[in-house]
């Protein structure tokens, strides 16, 4: 390189803890700095991050007592010693030292361009440093949402006794299947959403119909339909829930085009959709409710396998038959 040196250390600065940590370095014989930790003022490093201004040691040999005592250090042989700090936009970001085995004698040229590095890898260093604040925010943010998210299904299981536990039960499915059918990454995240809301819409259908004991009217079945138009108009607001749309808005339609609410069919219905019909008819033909007993599960299985090609996707029919038979909790199914 142009400075002509033998070894190069890079050491973070943490704030929080008032303290400069080992980042990277290049030409160490051994591991003496990896696990280098200094307080401000405590060695030559800690020195330059304190006093903010560069630190030149020519022989250290009559210096030694301001490393601490390492012997893996001392197997380096290192004579000469130049520390700078990384500062941007006025801030302390780490320590750049210099390591050279014999006498070091830095000229105006020489010094200018240890300068210029140094910049460059205080900007680097506040990038990353950025960028990891981003991305901790980011899930934090994520966590506050899915957390609000499951809120969301929890108040409805509160409002309508029918579904208790059954967002949680069509979740796990739902995310199994897709899983199996090739499905992955921030998709899966938004099939998981979606099954967590796909019936947010009963919040805007009265209680009256709601909590109905019995079957209900012709009328009431209207007003009932109505609740994935509801679930879009509520959740198509918020940009963050767009892409999970598509369960609470079409889980309902069918595959020979005869659903709720927009009556499409085949593969106009999104796939999520079509993935989670099938589960949350399953998992309503186990489950006990005020007007019916839970379906045994081979009536229940046989229901699936007869709406095949009616309410549900041929091939996701396929797939979810292959699934329970190689489930491990088959019995539980």
């Amino acid at each position: 390189t142009q400075l002509a040196v033998d070894a190069v250390a890079v050491l973070s600065y943490q704030a929080d803890l008032q303290a400069l940590t080992f980042t990277q370095s290049r030409g160490f014989q051994t591991s003496a700095l990896q696990t280098a930790e200094l307080r401000l003022g405590e060695g030559y490093a800690g020195e330059v991050g304190l006093q903010r201004e560069h630190v030149f040691v020519p022989d250290l040999n009559l210096a030694m007592g301001k490393f601490k005592k390492s012997p893996p250090f001392s197997e380096e042989d290192f004579v000469s010693y130049y520390g700078v700090p990384l500062i941007t936009k006025g801030k302390l970001v780490g320590v750049m030292e210099i390591y050279h085995r014999s006498p070091l004698d830095p000229d105006d040229e020489w010094v200018n361009y240890l300068k210029i590095l140094a910049g460059q890898a205080a900007i680097a260093i506040d990038n990353i440093s950025l960028f990891n604040e981003l991305q901790r925010s980011n899930v934090d943010l994520t966590l506050a949402y899915d957390a609000t998210i499951e809120g969301w299904a929890h108040a409805l299981e509160l409002k309508d006794m029918e579904t208790e536990g059954h967002s949680r039960r069509v979740v796990k499915m739902t995310m199994d299947l897709a899983k199996s059918m090739g499905i992955s990454g921030e998709k899966l995240a938004h099939i998981r959403r979606g099954a967590l809301l796909h019936d947010i819409g009963k919040m805007g259908v009265p209680d009256s119909i709601l909590q109905k004991p019995g079957k209900l009217s012709e009328g009431e079945w209207e007003i009932m339909r109505r609740h994935p138009v509801y679930a879009y108009e509520w959740l198509s607001r918020i940009q963050y829930l767009v892409p999970a749309l598509e369960i609470p808005y079409s889980h309902h339609e069918r595959w020979d085009g005869t659903g709720y609410p927009r009556g499409i069919k085949g593969e106009q219905i999104p796939l999520e959709a079509r993935i989670f019909a099938i589960i949350d008819v399953w998992d309503a033909l186990n489950s006990d409710r005020p007007y019916r007993k839970a379906w045994p599960k081979e009536k229940a299985l046989a229901h699936i396998k007869e709406q095949s090609g009616k309410h549900f996707d041929p091939e996701v029919v396929v797939n979810f038959l292959d699934m329970l038979e190689n489930s491990p909790t088959r019995q539980e199914l």
